[in-house]
């Protein structure tokens, strides 16, 4: 198989969850339940580098949240 055959030309979406986590998506297909679209389309390499701009800490949400409150307590 050539390289003109094995290029990956899939249109992707960046999705987000209820947690904040992101993810790239076929945009051709329905999300996944509780992924919502994130405003980007595009080749895999541009969501991919979209999130890495945007999504700049790892932490879920709840756990974000959750420390937080307790640095607030102290």
């Amino acid at each position: 198989m050539n390289r003109e055959h094995s290029e990956d030309t899939t249109i992707y979406k960046v999705v987000v969850n209820d947690e904040e986590q992101y993810s790239i998506w076929p945009a051709y297909r329905e999300n996944a339940l509780g992924w919502k679209d994130a405003g980007k389309t595009g080749s895999k390499s541009e969501c991919l580098e979209y999130i890495k701009e945007i999504w700049t800490d790892m932490r879920p949400l709840s756990l974000r949240k959750k420390m937080e409150e307790s640095s607030n307590q102290d």
